[in-house]
């Protein structure tokens, strides 16, 4: 899958703040995807960003070359970190497939509550600002989608193999569905504050798979 863009010479200077530069471009990729899963990218002010963490503006160019560098760097580590939850619900080997998806479900929708639907998927955010990003945001936002697909599809054919699916289920399909719908009831989620939309989609998915 593409990757942050490797940054040629650095620009500006370190931040002079006694923290490692390391430390430093950590802080800030963390910082803007707590932002970015709030409001999106064209609501995020970089100078906004920079002050919240402390940082100067000619700091920043040190360790990014551009607006779209900065948010492809918080687009991996979300996708790193996303990848990570969905191998700890979807791989657990002592737990019915099915019931992995559903502890996936309900541990999103105890998120939701826990940052009073203010925060939504990184994902969907940028998904939804697709036309004002660049190429390789688009093309990376699509490769982190086909990833958790993937992840999912594997999940399902398990259940396959546990007699919870039909033996013709189409895994890849249905987890290509999955998130499509998933990402619709997170905006919808937001939009009423309340986990409503997301039960009532898993519902809905879970009465649509072919059953044995």
């Amino acid at each position: 899958m593409p990757s942050v863009p490797a940054l040629h010479r650095p620009r500006g200077r370190p931040a002079k703040s006694g923290r490692d530069p390391a430390d430093t471009r950590a802080l800030l990729v963390r910082r803007a995807t707590e932002m970015l899963t709030v409001q999106g990218v064209s609501a995020t002010a970089l100078d906004a960003v920079l002050q919240s963490v402390q940082v100067p503006k000619g700091s920043f160019y040190h360790f990014f070359e551009s607006k779209d560098a900065f948010v492809m760097a918080a687009l991996d580590g979300y996708a790193s970190y996303f990848a990570r939850k969905l191998d700890r619900h979807f791989l657990e080997p002592a737990t019915p497939p099915l019931t992995r998806l559903a502890h996936f479900v309900d541990d999103a929708c105890r998120g939701m509550e826990r940052y009073a639907f203010q925060r939504g998927c990184l994902v969907g955010n940028l998904g939804q600002e697709v036309s004002g990003l660049g190429e390789p945001l688009r093309l990376r936002l699509e490769a982190v989608l086909c990833d958790w697909e993937q992840r999912l599809a594997r999940c399902l054919a398990d259940a396959m193999a546990a007699g919870q699916l039909a033996a013709q289920a189409d895994c890849a399909a249905l987890a290509h569905a999955f998130w499509v719908g998933w990402e619709g009831a997170v905006l919808r989620a937001r939009l009423v504050r309340s986990t409503a939309p997301l039960q009532a989609f898993f519902q809905l998915f879970l009465a649509a798979l072919p059953r044995p």
